[in-house]
């Protein structure tokens, strides 16, 4: 939504008569038009060092450690992270998980003997059910024709919304439920957006900072500087 509400702001001052132009900066790495945003690759190595860190305490404990990642509509920080630090379950906000199925895994590792299972989840995954409410609920938001039903509609939504606050914490209860392996909960917030930037990072903001500065020097205003790669694939 902030990056949104951000795009909407540069498009304003643009059409007031304003010379923009924007970067494609976001821990989350959801821009369009570019390969990779700046902040993307800090946060990402910290998430993977969280990951790295919690197994010695879910091997050591026999235990399911559910790692909440930063990523309300886009699962790269997660994914990446999850591969990277060796998540043995990674759930993402674009594929509704089932929770027996993520059950069903871990207690295939259990009869593997490995007693501990590490769960990298991002803050906007969500359950196959919880997926369908939301959907029934937007299409009643769509098709409501009154204002009674709109606003019946926004409520449903909001409330919604309030119960995928605490998805996290559900979800480790019901792996708990479900395995019978204690499981703890580590929600990182706002560490991934803290710290140092890494090298890449530095690396990217400067580049891109230097594209904006040649395109002001020719004149070009209401774009965004991007980070592009070209491949060429073998024929």
């Amino acid at each position: 939504m902030y990056k949104r509400q951000t795009q909407k702001n540069a498009l304003r001052l643009k059409q007031a008569g304003l010379n923009i132009i924007t970067l494609p900066k976001t821990i989350d790495n959801d821009v369009a038009m570019t390969d990779v945003t700046f902040g993307f690759d800090t946060a990402l190595n910290i998430a993977t060092d969280a990951i790295d860190r919690l197994h010695s305490t879910a091997h050591s404990h026999h235990r399911i450690i559910i790692v909440e990642i930063m990523g309300n509509s886009a699962g790269w920080l997660t994914l990446g992270s999850g591969i990277a630090g060796g998540a043995d379950v990674i759930l993402l906000p674009e594929i509704p998980f089932d929770v027996e199925l993520v059950a069903e895994a871990i207690r295939k590792r259990v009869q593997q003997g490995k007693k501990f299972s590490i769960v990298a989840v991002a803050e906007g995954a969500m359950p196959k059910t919880f997926y369908q409410q939301q959907a029934q609920a937007t299409e009643q938001k769509q098709k409501a024709g009154n204002k009674a039903e709109k606003k019946a509609a926004r409520a449903a939504l909001s409330q919604l919304a309030q119960q995928q606050k605490n998805h996290t914490m559900l979800l480790g209860t019901q792996l708990e439920e479900l395995t019978g392996l204690e499981t703890r909960v580590s929600i990182l917030g706002y560490l991934q957006r803290g710290g140092t930037p890494s090298a890449a990072d530095r690396l990217l903001a400067t580049r891109l900072g230097s594209a904006c500065v040649n395109l002001i020097e020719q004149g070009i205003y209401g774009v965004m500087a991007v980070s592009y790669t070209h491949l060429t694939l073998p024929t």
